[in-house]
């Protein structure tokens, strides 16, 4: 992302999807075509464009499109100009003034009731669904199920912590899925709603960003990483009902994926490696208080 300022003063901020600044290994580039995996790389203009539509839709706030080019004739990618909203993001603004953000939070908390109600044919990232497709697996928590074992797997092959304790922590896994029931109805999810990707316009108002990965799913898988991002300000944004035996399994999941992601980032050129460590090493010990808990 960049962002461009114009002669007189104005600024937009510029999305570019091109390979060469993608720090994520090749391989997992790869994975961004394969939009039938609900959790494959969520990276390129249809994603973007067909989260931008349904949120709009909804009314959710966005940063508004002003061009998206597939031409290559401006840039050799697929670019979008969109919006430059003024103001921090949530997660600035709730270090610096969190009593101050009462207003911005409850006013999430209504948009994410809007769209967690939402409900959609089927489980799957939105630009998959609208074009009548249908995602991998039969159930949300068979997805999760076969994403945690495989972050599991990768996360023992990088760090002898989690490869001494694989077996132990696949029964834990496969143990919470099994206490999970079958469910047929999907909300719409942002799908990595931190604190960070909400910004807050000069209103107050939320304003949500890195869309791509928007999909129908299970509710409770947004509000596990919620609960992990947001922290004691969560409160503000929980939702009664939700089903706890699929949260506590997400959440193990979750946990599972942030040590394996950040590990596998660092196999690229990610420049600030000290804070993707960071992340893999809370998360890492986040997963195996899990064991003790058993």
């Amino acid at each position: 992302m960049y962002r461009l300022t114009f002669d007189n003063d104005s600024t937009v901020i510029v999305y570019i999807w091109d390979d060469a600044e993608n720090y994520w290994p090749a391989t997992r580039i790869d994975e961004t075509e394969n939009h039938a995996d609900p959790f494959s790389h969520a990276s390129g203009i249809d994603l973007f464009e067909a989260a931008h539509r349904r949120l709009d839709a909804l009314g959710i706030r966005t940063p508004r499109i002003h061009l998206a080019d597939r031409s290559r004739s401006h840039y050799p990618a697929d670019i979008a100009v969109v919006e430059d909203v003024p103001g921090a993001t949530l997660e600035a603004l709730l270090q610096q003034d969190p009593h101050g953000m009462k207003a911005p939070l409850s006013r999430l908390a209504d948009a994410l009731d809007v769209m967690q109600r939402h409900q959609g044919p089927g489980f799957g990232k939105v630009a998959l669904i609208d074009d009548g497709g249908v995602s991998q697996g039969y159930s949300c928590e068979q997805v999760v199920l076969d994403r945690a074992l495989d972050d599991l797997a990768e996360a023992a092959s990088r760090d002898t912590r989690i490869a001494d304790t694989r077996d132990r922590l696949e029964d834990v896994v496969r143990g919470l899925a099994a206490t999970v029931r079958p469910r047929s109805e999907y909300g719409l999810i942002h799908g990595e709603l931190g604190p960070d990707h909400v910004l807050v316009d000069r209103h107050g108002n939320p304003v949500l960003i890195d869309i791509e990965g928007l999909m129908f799913f299970d509710v409770e898988w947004e509000h596990a990483f919620l609960r992990l991002r947001f922290g004691e300000h969560y409160r503000w944004l929980r939702r009664s009902g939700l089903d706890e035996q699929r949260l506590t399994f997400y959440t193990l999941a979750l946990r599972l994926s942030l040590v394996a992601g950040p590990l596998r980032l660092l196999d690229g050129d990610f420049p600030d490696r000290d804070f993707m460590m960071e992340i893999a090493e809370h998360n890492l010990q986040q997963a195996l208080a899990f064991l003790r808990q058993e």
